[in-house]
């Protein structure tokens, strides 16, 4: 018996591992598929890590390192090239080449399994269907671990951060990078990627299009570009023809969430992560989400703030007990906004200020993002500028909280609307 599974060694699950271990609980255990600690950030060797919450620029690996070697210096147990199988509210069934098929008890467990790429199937593109087709972070890991060169002419489609990365990483290994191509009418990825990545590389990026046709029998030949109207179809006679090798996708990410759903976990359908309370507990009692498996960051320092929570809130499970009784708020996200999170925040156990992350649907100038109960409006919240790739930040206070009537929904509105 354990105190506390983590699944998961990227990012997220270490910061928490650490986090419950701080807190006071003794025995940890750390179930990862991988070879290696560390996650997604093993393959992410450009800077930017780290600035929130170090306040210095890191790249990926350095980032995962200083967590990496903090853990080391505990007794906080790893299992890699281990895979979690199965989760209850008591144990974690794993298989590994050496343990073979386990049951591990455990008091409480944290899903910190990150997110994953959506393929070319989950977007029906038109076309051939040649090599040279592939996800933005599995060329990332060609790239920057294996040491491969993945193609000569690139095109991108879609805006996400990793493919913003990639568009630059590719243009410094020699190729080159034709176009950014994103079907929405902005860009799903940060300001300062968009900058750096595009701009300072001369990469065009071409909003609301996207690629109408793939040519290729063996090797990817072309493809052809086509804007978008207002319902997101393709022009007709708008095609503009790429002559590339490689199409590199960036067009979303997804929680890992097959273990959650399958623990029989209340989900959210808009992040696709479960449902939590204001501590990330989920709707199984000493089961806690955070991370990508929660809902998709934009920046990892926000992930360790989060893990954090989650590791202090599984410690305070064991230690302490179940959280008690406690009027609940519900939090909804509005107009204006994809989603809100967290869903759920209990009155008595909440900090004085709780922190709700929101992200909103398009891009917002001037606007405020109010919150509203049953009976009226308890605060407004003015931002110069919002931009669904940019996670939203609001703290709540405990006042807020007592007069909200139980639930609180937030709506933006732009001030010239």
């Amino acid at each position: 018996m354990v105190d506390l599974i983590v699944i998961g060694a990227g990012p997220a699950g270490l910061a928490a591992a650490l986090a419950a271990r701080e807190a006071g609980l003794g025995k940890i255990l750390v179930v990862e598929r991988e070879g290696a600690p560390g996650g997604i950030l093993n393959q992410c060797i450009h800077n930017g890590f780290g600035i929130e919450y170090f306040g210095e620029e890191l790249t990926g690996p350095e980032y995962a390192e200083r967590f990496w070697d903090d853990l080391q210096k505990t007794d906080i147990e790893i299992l890699t090239e281990t895979m979690a199988l199965k989760v209850t509210g008591n144990a974690v069934h794993v298989l590994s080449a050496k343990g073979g098929y386990r049951i591990l008890k455990t008091r409480s467990v944290i899903l910190a399994m990150g997110c994953r790429e959506k393929a070319r199937g989950s977007i029906a593109l038109p076309g051939d269907r040649p090599s040279g087709i592939l996800t933005a972070g599995t060329a990332q890991r060609y790239v920057n671990i294996e040491g491969l060169a993945v193609g000569k002419r690139v095109v991108v489609l879609g805006s996400g951060d990793i493919g913003l990365i990639m568009a630059r990483r590719m243009t410094l290994e020699g190729a080159k990078v034709l176009a950014c191509v994103e079907i929405m009418p902005y860009s799903s990825g940060l300001t300062r990627n968009i900058v750096q990545c595009l701009n300072d590389f001369d990469i065009p990026l071409y909003l609301s299009h996207t690629i109408t046709d793939i040519r290729g029998k063996k090797r990817l030949t072309g493809v052809t570009v086509s804007r978008v109207d207002d319902c997101l179809r393709p022009v007709p006679g708008s095609g503009i023809d790429f002559e590339c090798d490689t199409l590199l996708l960036s067009v979303g990410l997804i929680p890992e969430n097959e273990l959650t759903r399958a623990a029989g976990i209340k989900m959210d359908p808009k992040t696709r992560g479960a449902v939590v309370y204001e501590n990330t507990e989920t709707s199984l009692p000493g089961v806690f989400a955070c991370g990508n498996v929660l809902h998709v960051h934009d920046i990892a320092d926000l992930v360790t703030v989060e893990s954090q929570k989650a590791g202090r809130a599984a410690a305070r499970h064991v230690l302490v007990g179940r959280e008690p009784d406690s009027p609940i708020v519900s939090i909804i996200g509005g107009d204006g906004l994809l989603y809100a999170l967290p869903q759920k925040i209990r009155t008595v156990s909440a900090e004085e200020d709780t922190t709700v992350y929101f992200r909103v649907n398009r891009i917002f100038r001037n606007a405020t993002v109010r919150a509203a109960g049953p009976g009226g409006e308890l605060g407004a919240f003015r931002r110069i500028h919002m931009a669904p790739g940019e996670m939203q930040r609001i703290k709540l206070s405990r006042e807020m909280l007592q007069k909200s009537g139980g639930e609180i929904t937030f709506i933006v509105k732009e001030e010239n609307a």
